[in-house]
Formats: structure tokens, sequence, C-alpha cells
């Protein structure tokens, strides 16, 4: 009979080598899901953290590549388990994926705390999955690789392509303004999504799955690979192998992986990329985790000196595919490191460095992947950090996706205190807007929405797009879709539900937006301010129950991650009190 393994000093054998009644609870009802003894002898227990679901259209796929992942476990001498964790997806869950991000977060540190686990293999792909489950792993920190489940094929539509997210912005407002019909749109709707996997623009899950391998917590490569690929399952099974590996070897766990140099490295990544606002948040808040202190000046700071590299929509022409064809983000990086920009040292779950692994990386397709000498954009086309009196704790702005003659712009605030509110209003041609106004948002930031929704790229008003106009200065405490553009001001801190200064403004209040100084202000006096501030009163509470509520009276600000203020940090692997 096979040995219970009681002295391998990994947490597993907690559970699965204990003597008595507990051990024997503990394997007799795993023997019962078919296992023979031989799982039990003290080999590496791997988690397998799947966010598969049909809800999250992305991430539906994920049960094949658990299946790969298993296989390489397996292969290097481990005892893969498969378990569900909550599943975020924006394209259907309202009123915001973003607003259980943390909550998902909880679920997967608490279930990799819970149970018989070494190590963890972290299944991902929509937006918010990948961040929430970088979250949770960092707050266990055992030893752990992310997969994402990588973008979808090309859209094709009318013998061009077309891309996830950009082109639903872009050809639904061509509608609006009579220059597309409903079923030119209704045919583009069933040419944009033609195969498995997330968005496959520049937008938030492939821009974090390439954060998550500038990170270095996940394999070389694997961003880029497209979910109908083969080379998807190999890395998949890659990451099986190498987890067992980083099991017997003590690591690396994920803060001796995701330290200060490897946040730098994952800022300038975005720039180069053309990636979305929406990395700001998350890295923020995977940094909170491991107790790596970032500022919004940092991506400021690092991202102004670094030019856009990658020609992709919703920032450039191209797609994921072509992304993969030019050899993905091992490129990049090889890029920023020739150019003295990459800390080459950070470690990474390979086991290599930075440097050792994008070492030798070239493009394939030039026209995708520019060289430093000639790129898309030039260095500060990357993600601007605002302040001002309308903004004093920071907004952000995508440059490259904003139009270049509005990036220097002062106009009449038009003002609106709900998202339903404006969609109304816009479609009416009494509604009284200008092309050079400014519309802003507000209300719709963490406490406010609930949730800070992909929201403050506001359709045009009607009559707007019928002029031909096709961008105006949009100003939120909101968030946008990473597949979104335009000229668009993010992330207003504070939010207008905590008392921000987004909460006085009036509409015909001047705005002065200036991207060049860093500014986002209103004209207007501070004694006038003060006078708005002494009559306003906060909003009705969005929600007295359940996790609406504990989200709301606990989360913290965008440019603070929008995490919950009591999960930053990390309380570690340590196993928990026996149940018998």
């Amino acid at each position: 009979m096979t040995r219970v393994g009681s002295d391998t000093g990994r947490r597993s054998a907690a559970w699965f080598g204990s003597s008595g009644r507990t051990g024997f609870i503990y394997r007799s009802w795993v023997r019962a899901e078919g296992f023979t003894p031989e799982v039990f002898d003290g080999r590496p227990v791997i988690g397998i953290a799947s966010s598969e679901s049909e809800l999250t259209p992305c991430n539906s796929h994920l049960g094949r590549v658990a299946e790969a992942v298993k296989r390489g476990v397996w292969q290097a001498g481990g005892f893969p388990l498969e378990f569900p964790t909550m599943s975020l997806g924006e394209t259907l869950l309202r009123p915001t994926a973003m607003l259980y991000r943390n909550l998902m977060a909880m679920e997967v540190e608490e279930s990799l705390r819970a149970n018989p686990l070494d190590g963890v293999v972290l299944l991902s792909g929509c937006d918010k999955t990948t961040p929430a489950m970088l979250m949770g792993a960092a707050s266990v920190d055992m030893p752990a690789i992310l997969v994402t489940g990588g973008p979808m094929l090309r859209g094709r539509w009318h013998g061009r392509d077309i891309g996830s997210g950009t082109d639903v912005w872009r050809l639904t407002e061509e509608q609006r303004a009579g220059r597309l019909s409903a079923e030119d749109v209704l045919e583009a709707e069933t040419c944009m999504n033609r195969s498995n996997g997330h968005c496959m623009t520049m937008g938030t899950a492939s821009t974090m799955a390439c954060m998550a391998e500038a990170l270095g917590m996940s394999l070389k490569g694997s961003a880029a690979v497209p979910a109908a690929d083969a080379g998807r399952l190999r890395i998949g099974q890659l990451a099986g192998q190498r987890i067992v590996e980083m099991v017997r070897s003590g690591g690396p766990r994920p803060s001796e992986v995701m330290t200060r140099d490897a946040f730098e490295n994952a800022i300038r990544a975005n720039a180069a990329i053309g990636g979305s606002t929406n990395a700001v948040i998350h890295l923020v808040a995977i940094a909170g985790r491991v107790g790596v202190r970032l500022d919004l000046e940092d991506f400021d700071q690092l991202a102004g000196e670094v030019p856009l590299l990658v020609d992709l929509m919703p920032s450039g022409s191209w797609l994921m595919e072509d992304f993969y064809d030019a050899g993905g983000l091992p490129v990049v990086l090889a890029e920023l490191a020739r150019a003295g920009m990459l800390h080459e040292d950070a470690g990474t779950v390979s086991g290599i460095s930075m440097g050792e692994q994008v070492a030798g990386s070239t493009t394939w397709r030039p026209d995708v992947v520019h060289p430093m000498a000639d790129p898309v954009q030039p260095p500060g086309s990357g993600t601007a950090v605002l302040r001002g009196n309308l903004c004093p704790d920071g907004a952000v702005l995508k440059v490259s996706a904003a139009s270049p003659h509005l990036l220097r712009h002062r106009g009449r605030a038009v003002v609106f205190d709900s998202l339903e509110d404006y969609l109304d209003k816009s479609e009416s041609d009494e509604l009284d807007v200008a092309a050079d106004d400014v519309l802003v948002l507000r209300y719709a930031g963490p406490r406010g929405y609930p949730g800070m929704p992909e929201v403050g790229n506001l359709p045009l008003p009607a009559k707007i797009l019928r002029d031909g106009v096709t961008d105006m200065v949009r100003i939120s405490d909101a968030r946008m879709s990473g597949t979104g553009y335009g000229t668009v001001v993010l992330h207003v801190a504070p939010e207008a539900a905590a008392g921000g200064p987004l909460a006085l403004v009036r509409t015909g209040d001047v705005v002065v937006l200036d991207v060049a100084a860093r500014r986002l202000d209103i004209e207007v006096a501070d004694g006038e301010l003060a006078e708005r501030r002494t009559a306003w009163s906060p909003p009705a509470p969005v929600a007295d129950r359940g996790w609406t509520r504990l989200y709301v009276d606990h989360v913290l600000q965008a440019n603070h991650g929008c995490d919950l203020d009591f999960l930053v940090g990390s309380s570690g692997d340590g196993v928990p009190r026996e149940n018998h």
C-alpha cells in the first residue's frame, strides 16, 4: 500500500498526511472521486482555479485549458484538483463586473487558503477575472501561475477586419448618425466574435493578460496566443508541469515575482502596447496585495518616456492575432530592454529573469510591433495622469486613443447626474449642447453607481453625430472599456458620491483640459465652490444589504485601486484549523 506522505512539509500534508480520524475523512472522500491511493504519497497537490462559465462567454472554453493543465501536472508527478471560482464577464454582468472584482478576489483567496493545495494554476480570461485571480493569489502567496484563455480570432465583415468592442462603438454610432442601417449592424454583430476567447483588440482583457506576463506571473508569450490556437493548450500543459516544479523548489511565490521592479516593467509595457486605462486601477490593487506602493504619478513618470510600439485597435489598426504573429509581448519587452527601459533582473514564474526570458526576441511583423526608432506614436502617448481643482486626487486619459486637437481644450460643461438621464436626453435634438462643449457624467464612480462601470466614453449626442463630429471631451468618475477610444477623462477622484469636486460642477461652468500640462480644472472661484459644497448633500445609499452594502462601505477610491480597505495586504498561506 502506498505510504501516506506526512513528512513533506507541504500544506497538503496537513490534510492528506494526517493520521487517525481526520486523515481517514480527508482521504476517503477524495477517493470517492475514483483516485487511487498513490495521490496521497506526498506529491504536490495543485489547484486549478477555473473561472469557466457560460455566463462569461470569454471564459466558456476554459474547461479544455484546465484539462491541458491537468496533463502537465500529472506528467510532472503532481496531483491536480480543479475547482470553480466566481466568473465575471463585462459582456453580461450588471451593473458592472467591476463591482464584483473584489468579491472574486476574496473568494479565490479563501478557496486557496482553506483547501489542501500546495500551488495553483489560475485560469482567467475576461477583464476582471485576471486581476481578481492575481489579487487573491497574491494575498495567499502560495506558488501560482496565471494562464488566460486567449483572445478571439479576428472579426471579419464586408472583407475587412473588425475588432470586438472597438467596432461596437464605431458601428453603433454610425447607425445613430443614419449612415448604417439596422440590418448592417446586425450583420456585423454576427461577424465580430467568431471564436472562443476574450476581445481581440487591445482592450482590458488583452491588456491584463499582457500585464500578467510583464509582471512575470505567466509563461513566456502566453498573453497573445489565440484561444482557438493549439498553442493555448500547450501553454496550459507547460504551466501544469512548471507549477509542480515550483512547489518542489519552494517557489517563487507571487511576492517574490511581483516586486516593485516587476510593476515598473508592467507600467512601461502598458504604455508600449497602448494598453487600457483600467490597468492603472488593477495594477495598483494587485500591488497593494503584495505590499508594493504604486501611485498615479508612477504611471505618468514611468510611461512618459515610452513610445507606443504596438499598432493595435483601439489606438491603431491591427488585432491580437496579428500581435501573436509578430511575436507577442516578448518582442515588446525585448525592445524595452534594448532601450534600457526594462528591469531585466526581475523574476518570473519560469524560474529565470525577465531579461533572460525575452532575450533575442525580435518581431516577425514590424508593421504590428514597431522598433523604438520608428514608433507608432511618440513618448507620452500612453496614460496621462491629470491633476487640478476638478480632480485633486487624480484622473486619467489615454492619449493614444484621444483626438490630438482636443488634448488642449476649453469648453462649457454640460452636466448629467446619471447615465440613464444622459442616454435619454442625448437622442433629442432639443438638448442644449454644441461640439465644443464638455460632457460631464457624475455619480458613476466606485460608490456612486456602484462599481464604477465602463460608461465614461459616452455616446455622442445624436445631433452632434449627424453633423459629422466624431469626438468630444468627456469627463466622468467612471471607467471606459479598454476597447474604447476618444478624448475621455476617467477615474476622477474623489468621485462625486464621495463629495469630490465633480459633484459641484454645474452646466455652464467652463472646464479647461490641458493634457500637456497634466491639468483638469473648472474656472470657478474657490469661494463659489465652497458655497456649493455647503449646499451639497450626498446621494442616498445605493444598497442596504449584502455584498453591495459591504462594497460601498469599504471600497477605496480609484487612485488607490478600488480594493476594499480591509483586503489590502497579505495574510499568507497558513493552514487553517482543523474542522474535525
